[in-house]
């Protein structure tokens, strides 16, 4: 029905005798403490008549169209307007506003969400009662929904201890009064449905605590957030079509163990100070192609208030930062690099969040999704605040998150920060700051139950999907499938092997042949767990040094190491991680505003060649690591590596062959002191051709060799328990690998005539 009055008619047809309700539940409403304001607004049945009440604060009069004529409410002095309807009265109706003392008269029609029905059904509060709404995303936070005809935005939030909960936004000036939400019984969950409010519209929950006070917090589930400092969540739906079905269908075809894995770090705020998603997306899917990576994983996304956390301390958990574009932007910038081919982790941090007052921390007045404890609660290291793993509807919250940048964001796998602080009750507590669990030990078994569950919903519901630990300790099955008992995460952080390989490649070469178990320990426990080999931005930051910093000795030698070092990383079992700027021996530490280093491959630069040579050894060892399934097709099966020589201490020497499924080897051999050795016999599985696949001492990298070598020929001379071998002069401080398949694996190909990257400010950039 269209409505019959034109908003300039002023006399309205009948005059309604009011209908107020009960003193008390008028001020219950008013003070926005009412538990159901639908059961007081809108129409109702009382004695004599059907009761239509309306809240406007700020209103002179409020004007109910109906089929049959215009009827003007009674108004009273506080925003409510009230009229006493014949009985038996069930018409549709609209209301026409005049708020002359602000807009000055008569508004447009408006429809009364106070007269439709809840917006969550019994099944979805049933399952956030439980625990067990993997899609929480769709009924809680704000929504575009048509409700019997009328158009609006549903509101919904989790906030079980409020005394009432109310909506502002930019669309009633910030004034919840007329906005109150209704409480939907046991689940938590309060509800409102407000017509007109549409997309882009910024709102918060208004809050009024049991001891009285009131709050204003941003929605927990709010898919966008508005541009820090401020802190406003925005309703947003996607209108985004993807174009990666075919990446998501190769993706969910094989398992990623058995896969090449060649991830890049970047921080996306900072990779190229400026761009946004979309512009990141014309400029990274390139860059990675043209370094031979597999996968790009961005610092956390999320809404956080401080850039400089990085990312890691998360406001809003449900929303990709405002800082770089809009949600559909950043969706962009996935497919973009779907369509490239390389997959997208991103970092996920369900370990603690922030204090602001605005965010989650003691969200209705009371703690809601951290611990009551404050034992468990307080974060000693970060000033944060943990969750609550044993709270059902905090687990649904996590879990369902997890899945949600998954299922809407396309993203391939999840590194989730902080695992270890987790775990364990006494992290980073002395005695007397923690409580022992149930059972008086130190695990937190709130916290274990928490990832498996996140595990296997993410592995049940997302093919392809991968989800890697950052987990410093020696807790047992963190890669186990959760129906063994494990937390049933597909790959781990190897922070041994971090740790043990720097510290050795930060020594004098003088003093290695002393602490030569530090890159052969890790072998002994290998195959505990799935392992990802991460040179990570926490390595390069708070006065650790840039990776070539790291390594001792004159300029020269520096570089030397480091391209040693990542061609002994990309042969030793696992997968592995680089972050932005190491790709090309940045010297300083990552500084989150300025980023990498690019002038360093400037042609005006006097080094630009060595760091251009570093960043070819990396593009080289990412194609032959990808042509050579030894590499990576058995990282998870001890019978995919075999050491050659473990001991050879002083000669400083490490020397190993890997093999895929099918036994084709590729021997790889470190020699990390900075004297040529010649002469020196390494043992081959077999006979026949040997082809040098990969020499960091290449003049191409920046080394000193003399370029390109002949193929070996094997002699059958038993060696190091293999059958054949092989004489090599072993250049100082680099990585040697050799491959029978040579043909299949071509030498690497002359330098390209331009860099592989310049500052595209820099005046003299093509």
């Amino acid at each position: 029905m269209t409505p019959r009055l034109a908003p300039e008619l002023d006399p309205p047809v009948l005059q309604l005798s009011p209908a107020w309700p009960s003193p008390e539940e008028r001020g219950r409403l008013l003070a926005g403490r009412h538990h159901d304001p639908h059961a007081v607004l809108g129409v109702h049945p009382v004695r004599g008549g059907v009761a239509l009440r309306v809240l406007r604060p700020g209103a002179e009069r409020v004007l109910v169209e109906t089929a049959v004529g215009a009827l003007a409410l009674a108004a009273g002095q506080d925003g409510l307007f009230s009229g006493l309807l014949p009985p038996g009265w069930a018409a549709d109706y609209w209301l026409r506003v005049d708020y002359r003392s602000g807009a000055g008269g008569w508004g447009g029609v408006e429809q009364d969400g106070y007269r439709l029905p809840p917006t969550l059904g019994e099944l979805d509060l049933h399952l956030i009662r439980e625990g067990r709404h993997e899609q929480l995303w769709r009924v809680l936070g704000s929504h575009l929904r048509t409700v019997e005809g009328v158009t609006g935005t549903a509101f919904a939030v989790w906030a079980p201890n409020a005394e009432g909960v109310r909506v502002v936004g930019d669309f009633n000036y910030w004034d919840g009064t007329g906005a109150p939400m209704r409480s939907l019984g046991a689940s938590g969950v309060w509800e409102v449905f407000l017509p007109g409010v549409g997309e882009g519209a910024r709102y918060k929950y208004e809050i009024v605590t049991r001891d009285g006070r009131l709050l204003q917090k941003a929605d927990p589930l709010a898919r966008r957030a508005e541009l820090a400092p401020a802190t406003a969540s925005v309703v947003h739906t996607s209108h985004y079509v993807w174009g990666d079905g075919a990446f998501l269908a190769r993706r969910g075809e094989a398992g990623f163990l058995d896969r090449a894995m060649s991830v890049y770090e970047l921080h996306p705020a900072s990779w190229r100070p400026g761009l946004g998603y979309r512009e990141l997306a014309e400029e990274l899917p390139a860059y990675l192609r043209e370094l031979n990576f597999t996968h790009v994983e961005f610092l956390p996304v999320m809404e956080h208030p401080f850039g400089g956390s990085w990312g890691y301390q998360v406001s809003g958990f449900y929303a990709p930062t405002a800082r770089l574009g809009s949600p559909d932007d950043f969706r962009y910038l996935v497919d973009a690099l779907h369509q490239a081919g390389i997959g997208v982790i991103v970092d996920w941090v369900p370990a603690h969040f922030p204090k602001d007052d605005f965010a989650l921390a003691r969200f209705d007045g009371t703690p809601l999704y951290e611990p009551a404890d404050p034992r468990r609660a307080e974060h000693p290291d970060w000033g944060t605040l943990t969750f609550d793993y044993g709270r059902t509807e905090v687990r649904n919250f996590l879990v369902a998150n997890a899945v949600y940048w998954c299922e809407e964001f396309h993203i391939d796998g999840l590194r989730v920060d902080a695992v270890a602080s987790m775990l364990y009750l006494d992290y980073s507590r002395q005695d007397g700051q923690w409580a022992p669990n149930e059972h008086g030990g130190r695990e937190n078994l709130d916290a274990v139950a928490f990832l498996q569950e996140m595990n296997a919903t993410v592995y049940r519901r997302c093919p392809g999907v991968v989800t890697i630990a950052e987990e410093s300790t020696a807790w047992d099955g963190v890669t186990r499938p959760t129906d063994s008992g494990g937390l049933g995460f597909g790959l781990k952080w190897n922070m041994g092997w971090m740790h043990d390989s720097l510290r050795y490649f930060g020594r004098e070469p003088v003093h290695r042949q002393f602490h030569h178990h530090e890159l052969t320990f890790s072998m002994v426990y290998a195959y505990s767990e799935n392992y990802v080999l991460p040179i990570s931005h926490d390595e390069v930051v708070h006065g650790k040094g840039a990776l070539v910093a790291k390594m001792p000795g004159d300029w020269w030698q520096q570089r030397a190491n480091q391209r040693a070092y990542l061609g002994f990383m990309w042969a030793h079992p696992g997968k592995q991680l680089l972050f932005m700027g190491q790709e090309f021996a940045q010297g300083a530490e990552w500084d989150h505003e300025q980023g990498p280093q690019w002038w360093l491959l400037d042609a005006d630069w006097p080094a630009a060649a060595d760091h251009r040579g570093i960043q070819r050894l990396v593009t080289e060892l990412n194609r032959v690591y990808q042509d050579c399934p030894a590499l990576w097709q058995l990282d998870a099966d001890p019978a995919g590596f075999g050491w050659l020589d473990a001991d050879a201490a002083q000669d400083n020497v490490y020397s190993f062959v890997r093999r895929d499924a099918a036994g084709r080897p590729l021997v790889s051999v470190s020699h990390l002191c900075p004297e040529v050795r010649t002469g020196y016999r390494i043992g081959l599985p077999s006979g026949g051709q040997w082809y040098p696949v990969l020499d960091t001492d290449d003049p191409r990298y920046g080394g000193a060799g003399a370029g390109p070598r002949e193929p070996y020929r094997a002699e059958p001379v038993p060696w190091q328990g293999q059958p054949f071998s092989v004489e090599l002069t072993l250049p100082a401080l680099a990585t040697l690998w050799l491959c029978p398949q040579g043909p299949a694996l071509p030498l690497a190909p002359a330098p390209p005539a331009e860099p592989l990257w310049q500052d595209p400010q820099d005046p003299q950039a093509g």
